[in-house]
C-alpha cells in the first residue's frame, strides 16, 4: 500500500466521521448521515479528479472507499456517545481530514505533470470542498466562505509541503505539513484569529 493511497483512505475515513457527526447532529435520518457522510469523504477528491482529468474517479474504481464511508458511518451510530464526549473531537477529524486531503491532492495533481501553482489550488480544493457540499446541504454558510481560518490553513500547508518535499522527502515533508495545517487550524481558534471583511 502506497503512501497516496493510505493517505486517501484515511482522509475518506476522517471527512466520512466528520460528516455522519454533523449530520447526526442536525437530526438527519440514517440515509441522510450517509449521503452526508459519503459527500464530505469524496466530495473535494472527486472535484478534483475531474478537473485534472483522472476518471473515472477513484471512488469509482475502488469500493474500499464506499464501505469506508459506510464504516465511518457504522462507527458514528454505535459510538456517537463517545465521541461526542471527547473534547473537539469534531474539530479534530475536521482539522486531521483537511491536513491528509491538502497533501493528497498536491500529490495526485504532481503525478500528472501540472505545475506546483495548480497543485496547491487543487490540495485546497480536494481538503476544502467535501465540506462546503456537506454545509450545503445541511443548509448552512459553508465554513470557508465565513471568517475562520480553514482555507488558508489548506493552502499554507500545501506551500510548505512543496517546499519542502524536494528537500525532505515524501514522508517528512508529509508530517511537517500534517503538524502545521494542525497547528494553524488550533491556533486560530483558540486566538480567534480570522481574515478579514471584504
Amino acid at each position: 500500500m502506497n503512501l497516496i493511497y493510505l493517505l486517501d483512505i484515511t482522509g475518506t475515513l476522517v471527512f466520512a466521521i466528520s460528516g455522519a457527526l454533523s449530520a447526526s447532529e442536525r437530526r438527519l435520518d440514517a440515509f441522510g448521515v450517509l449521503v452526508i457522510a459519503f459527500v464530505t469523504a469524496v466530495g473535494g477528491g472527486t472535484l478534483r479528479d475531474v478537473l485534472i482529468g483522472s476518471t473515472p474517479t477513484a471512488w469509482m474504481k475502488d469500493l474500499n472507499y464506499l464501505y469506508v464511508v459506510l464504516s465511518a458511518v457504522i462507527i458514528t451510530y454505535f459510538f456517537k456517545v463517545h465521541l461526542v464526549k471527547l473534547k473537539r473531537t469534531f474539530f479534530l477529524f475536521d482539522t486531521l481530514g483537511i491536513a491528509l486531503f491538502t497533501i493528497l491532492g498536491v500529490q495526485k495533481t504532481l503525478t500528472f505533470g501540472l505545475s506546483p501553482v495548480i497543485a496547491l489550488i487543487m490540495g485546497t480544493v480536494s481538503a476544502v470542498f467535501g465540506g462546503v457540499i456537506r454545509d450545503i446541504l445541511c443548509n448552512e454558510v459553508p465554513l470557508i466562505f465565513r471568517k475562520e481560518i480553514y482555507a488558508t490553513a489548506c493552502v499554507t500547508g500545501a506551500a510548505i509541503y512543496l517546499i519542502s518535499f524536494p528537500i525532505l522527502g515524501k514522508e517528512l515533508a508529509t508530517g511537517l505539513t500534517v503538524a502545521i495545517i494542525i497547528t494553524i487550524r488550533t491556533i486560530a481558534v483558540r486566538r480567534h484569529w480570522s481574515l478579514p471583511y471584504v
